[in-house]
């Protein structure tokens, strides 16, 4: 694009839309406002760093159990934990690209559905623990 054209100087302007990836996102619709996609990517970010925190704890709660001694009952905990973790990781890129393709096709943003999984996920992870807590203070 010469100096001189209209949009010269602009950011972006003069390179192909289709450059970056995936194209199943960045291909289609209009360039949202900056400041929703990368609201939209620090949403990403925060829900793998939830997943890399869980599967974090369930590393360490393995390795307390090997330390510690303990029945095989934390090891599914953590197992759990891991799982869990890894499922909050595809779910950011999942989410991500819904709401970045919503964003550029100028629709309604689908609803989240990860939290209610999240808020049982830890509930659950919470009773177990609780439970094997209570159930070796209180002995065999």
């Amino acid at each position: 694009m010469a100096p001189d054209e209209p949009g010269a100087g602009e950011p972006g302007a003069g390179e192909p839309a289709d450059t970056r990836r995936p194209r199943s996102v960045y291909g289609v619709g209009t360039e949202p406002d900056a400041r929703f996609s990368l609201a939209n990517e620090r949403t990403a970010l925060a829900w793998v760093r939830t997943g890399l925190g869980l599967v974090a704890g369930g590393v360490a709660l393995t390795s307390f159990a090997t330390f510690a001694d303990m029945p095989g009952v934390l090891d599914v905990v953590a197992g759990v934990a891991c799982l869990v973790g890894a499922g909050f990781a595809g779910y950011a890129l999942v989410s991500w690209r819904r709401n970045e393709r919503a964003l550029r096709l100028r629709r309604r943003l689908p609803a989240p559905s990860g939290l209610p999984v999240l808020v049982v996920g830890v509930v659950v992870l919470a009773l177990l623990l609780a439970g094997y807590a209570v159930g070796s203070a209180t002995g065999p």
